[in-house]
C-alpha cells in the first residue's frame, strides 16, 4: 500500500538529457511532489550555466513540462564560496517552505555526490539521484527509446565535429571512444526538446557556433563555474546558439 505523504523535493534541472530522463522517472513516481525545477543561471549573458542555453528556451521547456521554473542567478566565474553563499541562501529558502529533497541527475561522479550531499545536509535537506550508477549506455539507449531528443550544445574543444548536432544512434556510433556516451565527465551537454515529460516540442531554430575560451583558475577559490568543487582545467568549450521560435 502506498503512503499518502508525498516527498517535497524541489528537481535541479539543466535542461538537457539526464535531467529530462531522470524528470521522466520522478513524474513516475507517485511518493515525489515536485515543487520547481531549480536551475542556475549566468546572470551576465541571461543563459544557463556550463550549458548555455538561452532563458526563453528554458522557459519554454518548463512551460511544456508543466513545473514552475525557479532560477538561481550567477555571476558569469563565482568562486566557489561565492556560489556555495548563494546557494546555501536559496536552499533555506525551500527549506523553509516545506522541501525536505533536492533531486539531481548525476551518474556516476562520486565526488560530485559527495559534493551536493554535504551541501545539502548542511542545510537540513536530502538528495535523490535516480540514475546513480545506471549504465550509460543502457541510459542512452532508454532515453532514445523512450522518444526523448537532445541536442548537443556544448562540446569541450576537441569535440567541435559533434556540436550542433542532434544525439541519434547513427551519430553515437561515431563517439570517439574515449568519451562516456552520456558525456557524464563533462565532454558535452544537451538541449532536451522533445519527449514523454513535454506537452509539447520546444522548437527552436540552430544558431552559429562559438568557442569559449577557459582561463585557468588563479586558485582553488577562483574557478570556473562548476557545480563540482573543483572545476578541471580545460582550453574551452565549443557552444552552438539556440534560438526559440514559434
Amino acid at each position: 500500500m502506498l503512503s499518502k505523504y508525498k516527498i517535497p523535493c524541489i528537481f535541479n534541472w539543466s535542461g538537457g538529457k539526464d535531467s529530462a530522463l531522470a524528470l521522466y522517472y520522478c513524474l513516475k513516481n507517485p511518493e515525489f511532489d515536485i515543487k520547481y525545477l531549480v536551475t542556475t543561471m549566468n546572470d551576465g549573458v541571461n543563459r544557463i550555466s556550463m550549458h548555455g542555453v538561452r532563458e526563453e528556451l528554458l522557459i519554454k521547456q518548463a512551460e511544456s513540462i508543466g513545473i514552475p521554473l525557479y532560477q538561481i542567478r550567477l555571476p558569469e566565474m563565482p568562486g566557489m564560496k561565492e556560489y556555495d553563499d548563494t546557494m546555501k541562501e536559496h536552499l533555506q529558502k525551500f527549506k523553509a517552505g516545506g522541501v525536505s529533497h533536492s533531486i539531481f541527475g548525476d551518474i556516476f561522479l562520486e565526488d560530485l555526490r559527495k559534493y551536493r550531499e554535504d551541501r545539502l545536509s548542511e542545510n537540513g535537506l536530502k538528495a535523490i539521484f535516480p540514475l546513480w550508477k545506471r549504465d550509460t549506455t543502457e541510459l542512452m539507449n532508454e532515453f532514445l527509446h523512450l522518444g526523448f531528443r537532445t541536442m548537443i550544445v556544448c562540446t569541450q574543444h576537441h569535440l567541435e565535429q559533434l556540436n550542433g548536432r542532434e544525439i541519434t544512434k547513427e551519430l553515437i556510433s561515431s563517439f570517439p571512444d574515449d568519451i562516456d556516451v552520456c558525456g557524464e565527465n563533462g565532454e558535452f551537454h544537451t538541449f532536451a526538446f522533445d519527449g514523454p515529460i513535454f506537452k509539447n516540442r520546444v522548437k527552436f531554430n540552430l544558431g552559429d557556433k562559438v568557442f569559449k575560451e577557459l582561463k585557468k583558475p588563479k586558485d582553488e577559490n577562483d574557478n570556473c563555474f562548476s557545480e563540482a568543487p573543483v572545476c578541471e582545467q580545460k582550453m574551452g568549450f565549443w557552444y552552438t546558439d539556440l534560438t526559440a521560435c514559434e
